[in-house]
């Protein structure tokens, strides 16, 4: 019975393997598909009464960043509150996701980690709830509020990269597409002001989440 069993694993296992190999050469024939239309750069200048302006990062950033396309805004208010908004995007050919880790950026600029975890935000329109990644970082008296997530086939958030990286791989299998996007949407206050921040970045966050699959990008 054992020697049944055994043989019976043995050839599942093959034939596992087989399925992966023939998906794999059906993929690479192929090829990837290239970006043709970016769209996220449309996204509404004005978004919850706050009006944008258009900012940049240094060349060596963007050389490490390497995405295909970036946004990086700051969504004031009248009051002059303010909101920062970054998304780099990834399209198939570059694999889909950053390897840029949020957490070393901040802590490379003279930042501290005070707070991180996970936050639940609405998706409007749909009722679903969505998790992603919250940070709270502190840099002498000034606190910085930081949301963010990956993004995947339009409206799929996802909050680790092992997630986006099993989305991915379904992606390339059944659509061969498997571009992806990383938000960062973050404010910074003072310590008695963190509380009303985090409200005010997690209704702009899913005011994004509601808009980004609207203006994302295409690719053939």
């Amino acid at each position: 019975m054992n020697l049944i069993n055994s043989n019976r694993s043995y050839f599942i296992s093959l034939a596992i393997l087989l399925v992966a190999v023939v998906f794999i050469f059906l993929i690479s024939r192929r090829g990837n598909p290239v970006v043709v239309e970016t769209n996220i750069e449309n996204l509404p200048m004005e978004i919850l009464g706050l009006k944008a302006t258009i900012d940049s990062f240094s060349d060596s950033v963007y050389e490490e960043l390497n995405a295909d396309k970036h946004v990086y805004r700051h969504y004031r208010s009248n009051d002059r509150k303010q909101i920062d908004l970054y998304i780099g995007y990834y399209g198939t050919a570059k694999g889909g996701r950053t390897g840029h880790n949020p957490y070393g950026c901040f802590t490379g600029a003279g930042w501290s980690i005070v707070e991180d975890g996970i936050v639940k935000i609405k998706v409007p329109g749909t009722g679903n709830i969505v998790k992603i990644n919250y940070m709270l970082s502190r840099k002498g008296p000034d606190y910085n509020v930081v949301l963010h997530w990956y993004q995947s086939d339009k409206d799929k958030i996802l909050a680790t990269g092992i997630q986006m990286n099993i989305r991915r791989f379904v992606g390339g299998i059944l659509h061969n597409r498997n571009d992806g996007a990383f938000i960062r949407i973050s404010a910074q206050t003072e310590r008695d002001g963190i509380e009303e921040t985090k409200k005010r970045v997690k209704a702009f966050a899913e005011r994004i989440v509601e808009l980004l699959p609207n203006y994302w990008p295409v690719e053939k």
